[in-house]
């Protein structure tokens, strides 16, 4: 019991600290348990997105219309071939507006530029490069990259969440066994790191020897954010040469406090 009330002291002590005006609003007054649950993830991408943007310049707008279409087209053309993912095929309306260029302190007009983007996911690193591979590039027809994503994201994430929120029950249960406490409820969970003391800088968290670094987790900051890991897609140096499907890692965090009494 004289651990039990050690330990209740120190977390009394803790919120009288200067800052305790903020801290009264994210951890009770009465003697509670504070414990945070932690789920990780690593899985491989499996879309690989391809940006292209489309831009003709002309005196006549209705010639740099129809090389825009003429391109488009053929975009499309290879996305298809290629086995670009339907429901990932975007392709913005087209955009009219004038094109100057600044020339000895003046603007002078060069005609009507229109301009329109496209952007398709490929469901393998050589997909991708295949399509590269027949992508003729020019000054109308600028291609890039980003960052390969996983499909599964969304319900990976709400996975992870409740394997999270498990872990904090399971801690709070063995601490309070550990101590001769009896758990009486629950006061708040969140994926937001509470304002604390304990010992620590207020708004971090301690972590163990060679995790990862939480202070980006200080107060205020969401949780509700994933930690991805990876490498960005760039366009091969060498056709024949395969783009790189770096691993994802997707954290969530849970942060749970249980109000607690002492079990004798």
């Amino acid at each position: 019991m004289k651990l039990l009330h050690a330990l209740l002291l120190s977390s009394t002590l803790a919120m009288a600290a200067p800052d305790a005006g903020a801290q009264a609003n994210t951890v009770p007054s009465e003697p509670h348990l504070l414990v945070k649950g932690n789920a990780s993830r690593t899985v491989l991408p499996d879309r690989f997105v391809v940006k292209i943007a489309l831009e003709s310049v002309d005196m006549q707008t209705d010639i740099a219309r129809k090389r825009v279409q003429a391109n488009s087209e053929r975009v499309m053309q290879l996305f298809t071939q290629h086995g670009a993912i339907a429901d990932t095929v975007r392709a913005d309306n087209l955009s009219i507006a004038p094109s100057t260029r600044y020339d000895n302190d003046r603007d002078v007009f060069e005609g009507t530029a229109v301009s329109r983007d496209l952007e398709a996911a490929f469901p393998t690193a050589v997909a991708l490069q295949a399509f590269l591979g027949s992508m003729k590039a020019s000054r109308e027809v600028q291609v890039s990259t980003a960052t390969p994503t996983y499909s599964g994201a969304a319900r990976l994430r709400a996975e992870l969440k409740a394997e999270a929120a498990a872990q904090t029950r399971a801690s709070a249960k063995g601490l309070a066994d550990a101590y001769g406490a009896r758990i009486t409820g629950l006061y708040s969970i969140s994926d937001v790191a509470p304002s604390f003391a304990y010992g620590v800088q207020a708004g971090t968290w301690p972590t163990a020897p060679g995790a990862p670094d939480r202070e980006d987790y200080a107060e205020g900051r969401s949780l509700d954010r994933l930690q991805v890991t990876g490498s960005r897609a760039a366009a091969p140096a060498a056709v024949g040469e395969l783009l790189a499907a770096a691993p994802i890692t997707y954290t969530e965090n849970v942060y749970a406090i249980f109000l607690i009494k002492d079990g004798s």
